[in-house]
């Protein structure tokens, strides 16, 4: 639907409902759109004569008229603002000129039949439209009309309108606050003698105004006479484009559910026909365009994809598409330039595009490409630097300044080598030895366990990571590593030596040889172990640690058991403990 044909819909719209004022500026939006569409003034007309503007509504019917002077319709509006102002005479020569075009218009002989009758009535002073239409309500036809016609018929048999009658009966200006109620809008229309009309083709279009209130010059009668109607339009007009536009795009829908039903059984080429035909139907909906890329994108037709995707994103911004379609349309686009990236330079694109569909709809699908995109783009990077000799050469360099304790330099070539190849472990090794040198324990420990990680077989891996925890005083730790690495090599000098120190570091914990200052600082240091912390919220060593205190027999009896052992000598080596 056109802004146009969509604004006008909702000025009909408003007008059935009784909201005049918003089908006045839904009209305007519309005119704007289209100045020279005829049944837009005429609505419009409808609508300021429903508000009693009948200066207004004057200027629309003359308009209406001027610009489709063969349409009886509009010289129907223009008789019910003459008559509106009070211009009878004039209002007769406009009915008849619209009878001359459409002798067998019933809307038209009685607007003609009421204008004679309201032209040949003595003049009364000048009253307000709004007073005509209200105190018609006051005439003794209402009950009659009302009981008479089979649409209101049934409204007397409901107390709150009856009780709603009598009120615009005895005050006739009440008659506005209660024309939000559709009966009362349904009664107004039947004693105006509003009725809806189609045009000879048999597309609905705004009806002319039947008839309008009586002149506002009428002196007053013995019986009050039934006021003139206001104009209404009728349904939107539909035009044999609009009927023709809509089967289209009907034909569209069906040509996109059986392009789906393709695609589900993995006949991609009847889809892409399909989507094709869909599109040709119909260029206001791009889910059409959006799904044949998708279909492309499961062939591995990449760059018919693309541009599948970028013709979807043009016509969405030129339709104001929701955002989540273009957001769609670029995701799609997206995949399609990370399926045919051959190097981390092509993934900057695919990259880009990912960011730009989460700035018009942020969802979880999208996200997780662009995450994806990013980390293969870091991993082929990583492809493309590799150079075994490079880094083989940088090594050699990190050597020297590690001799001449240039650490920080020797840090720099040690990183470029393992940049060029990280999948060598003695680099991690010496890099290690670096961070130790420069107090960077936990740095140098990643290094070290990494270098484990790579080759395990490896002894400087378990010396390293053994001297680290040494230095951080973890004597329990960094036994459990030279150990470690002693199965591997037990004749490691390196790491025999690692056994003594910690040997001798635990038992001056066992002997009580500590200080008072060595002695808490590895207690606070314990303190934050989470080994540590399991083993003293575990049951079962509460209850060995109590017997240790208070029952010595039974805590002889758990020293046996060699897990209950291994966790005391943790604590005694951590100074939780002290062993008498």
């Amino acid at each position: 639907m056109t802004e146009e044909a969509e604004a006008k819909a909702k000025g009909n719209a408003a007008f059935a409902a009784g909201r005049f004022e918003e089908a006045v500026q839904h009209f305007s939006d519309a005119i704007a759109l289209a100045p020279d569409n005829h049944v837009l003034y005429s609505n419009r007309s409808a609508a300021y004569a429903s508000l009693w503007r009948y200066a207004e509504a004057l200027d629309d019917a003359k308009r209406t008229v001027a610009l489709k002077p063969d349409w009886a319709k509009g010289y129907s509006r223009l008789g019910a603002a003459h008559l509106g102002l009070g211009d009878a005479p004039k209002a007769v020569e406009a009915y008849e000129k619209g009878l001359a075009l459409e002798p067998s218009n019933e809307a038209l002989k009685s607007g003609l039949a009421q204008a004679r009758q309201s032209a040949s009535a003595p003049r009364r002073p000048v009253g307000s439209g709004a007073d005509a239409v209200g105190k018609m309500f006051q005439g003794p036809e209402l009950w009659s009309k009302v009981a008479a016609d089979p649409t209101t018929r049934g409204y007397l048999d409901q107390p709150d309108f009856v009780q709603m009658l009598r009120e615009v009966q005895r005050n006739p200006g009440r008659l506005n606050s209660y024309l939000s109620d559709q009966r009362m809008v349904q009664v107004l229309t039947l004693m105006l003698n509003i009725k809806f009309q189609n045009q000879s083709s048999g597309a609905p279009d705004p009806a002319a105004a039947q008839s309008n209130p009586p002149p506002p010059k009428q002196q007053p009668e013995a019986k009050a006479r039934e006021p003139e109607p206001d104009p209404e339009p009728e349904p939107m007009e539909v035009t044999e484009e609009d009927k023709e536009q809509k089967e289209r795009k009907a034909s569209a829908q069906k040509e996109k559910e059986a392009g789906n039903a393709a695609y589900k059984r993995k006949d991609f080429d009847t889809a892409i026909q399909h989507y094709t035909e869909a599109m040709e139907l119909d260029d206001e909906d791009i889910s059409y365009i959006t799904n044949r890329a998708a279909v492309y994108l499961e062939m591995g037709k990449y760059d018919e994809c693309i541009k599948d995707c970028d013709k979807a994103v043009e016509r969405g911004r030129e339709l104001h598409a929701d955002f989540k379609m273009i957001s769609r349309a670029l995701t799609r686009k997206g995949t399609a330039l990370a399926k045919l990236a051959k190097s981390s330079q092509d993934y900057d694109a695919a990259i880009e595009i990912f960011q730009k569909a989460l700035t018009e709809h942020r969802n979880p699908d999208t996200l997780k490409k662009l995450n994806d995109a990013e980390r293969a783009k870091k991993e082929l990077e990583q492809q493309e630097y590799y150079d075994p000799r490079i880094a083989d050469e940088e090594r050699e360099k990190g050597n020297e300044f590690f001799k001449q304790q240039k650490y920080p330099e020797a840090v720099k070539h040690y990183t470029e080598a393992l940049r060029r190849n990280p999948k060598d472990p003695r680099v991690y090794s010496n890099r290690a030895a670096c961070y130790t040198k420069l107090g960077a324990l936990p740095e140098g420990l990643k290094d070290a366990e990494k270098c484990i990680e790579l080759d395990p077989t490896f002894s400087k891996g378990y010396t390293r990571k053994g001297a680290i925890q040494f230095f951080m005083k973890e004597y329990d730790k960094a036994l459990e590593t030279y150990q470690a690495g002693l199965k591997h090599d037990p004749k490691n000098q390196e790491l025999l030596d690692g056994v003594r120190r910690c040997v001798e570091q635990i038992n001056k914990a066992s002997r009580g040889e500590l200080s008072e200052e060595e002695l808490k600082e590895r207690q606070n240091k314990a303190m934050q172990d989470p080994e540590i912390q399991n083993i003293l919220t575990d049951p079962i060593m509460q209850q060995v640690l109590t017997d240790l205190q208070e029952n010595p027999r039974a805590a002889q009896a758990h020293l046996k058991n060699p897990g209950v052992m291994q966790k005391i000598q943790k604590l005694v080596s951590a100074g939780i403990v002290q062993m008498k």
